[in-house]
């Protein structure tokens, strides 16, 4: 729907128009972008001496407030995810190691949004900030089961193996439990479903690549990581 002002009868006057249209809240990114290009396009085709002011507003300015919120608010949620557990490991380096699993993560919600054709929302913001205080977990079961048989004597080598055989399947029941857990709601099922699937699916996506990729390279991060020898591991 447009409402646009007539033609103006002075240089001095401004035509203007007011256009909304209703849209599906999952897409008011996509569509606020889309519009963002139009007016772009729009602009580089006005005569000399004239310009396009424009200004997207209602649901999708609001939709983009939330956005950056999000961001701040997930900032912090890694930041205080950092602070316990260096405080827990007494450990400023293993820490730095589990935290690899948070871009994992990132990299899954991209994949499953992609093959969904779920646009990036405030829903989806949320679902990656909780992601940030579950991907963590198989990381700190991994490292603290490989630090206990290191404090035990094993070399790196055999403490990663050993650990990776035992931990393997806790990590792969508790991802599929969450998954399962999560599914209804990713299918959409149930009344309202709509706006909550963007969040189930973004954290299924996140788990499920993260979970993938922790037992592959948290090992050998850990392996690589300076000071990883058996003299500098009795020195701390």
């Amino acid at each position: 729907r447009v409402h646009a002002s007539s033609q103006p009868a002075s240089p001095r006057l401004v035509c203007s128009a007011h256009w909304t249209r209703q849209s599906d809240p999952r897409h008011l990114a996509a569509l606020a972008r889309e519009v963002e290009a139009v007016l772009e396009v729009a602009s580089a085709e006005v005569p000399v001496g004239q310009y396009i002011e424009a200004e997207v507003a209602g649901q999708a300015e609001a939709m983009g407030e939330s956005l950056q919120s999000l961001a701040f608010t997930a900032g912090l949620a890694i930041f205080l995810v950092y602070v316990v557990m260096a405080s827990s490991f007494e450990s400023l380096h293993h820490p730095l190691l589990i935290m690899v699993t948070v871009p994992l993560a990132a990299v899954g919600v991209v994949l499953i949004c992609q093959f969904t054709n779920t646009p990036i929302s405030a829903m989806v913001g949320i679902g990656g900030i909780i992601l940030g205080g579950i991907v963590v977990n198989n990381a700190i079961v991994l490292i603290d089961a490989v630090n206990q048989r290191r404090g035990r004597g094993l070399a790196v080598e055999e403490a990663l193996v050993e650990a990776g055989s035992v931990r393997v399947r806790p990590i792969l029941m508790t991802t599929a439990t969450t998954v399962l857990g999560l599914l209804p709601m990713a299918l959409g099922l149930g009344e309202g479903a709509a706006l909550r699937q963007p969040l189930a699916l973004s954290v299924i996506g996140g788990l499920v690549v993260a979970t993938a990729l922790t037992l592959l390279v948290i090992p050998c991060a850990y392996g690589l990581a300076p000071g990883r020898r058996r003299k500098a591991w009795e020195k701390l």
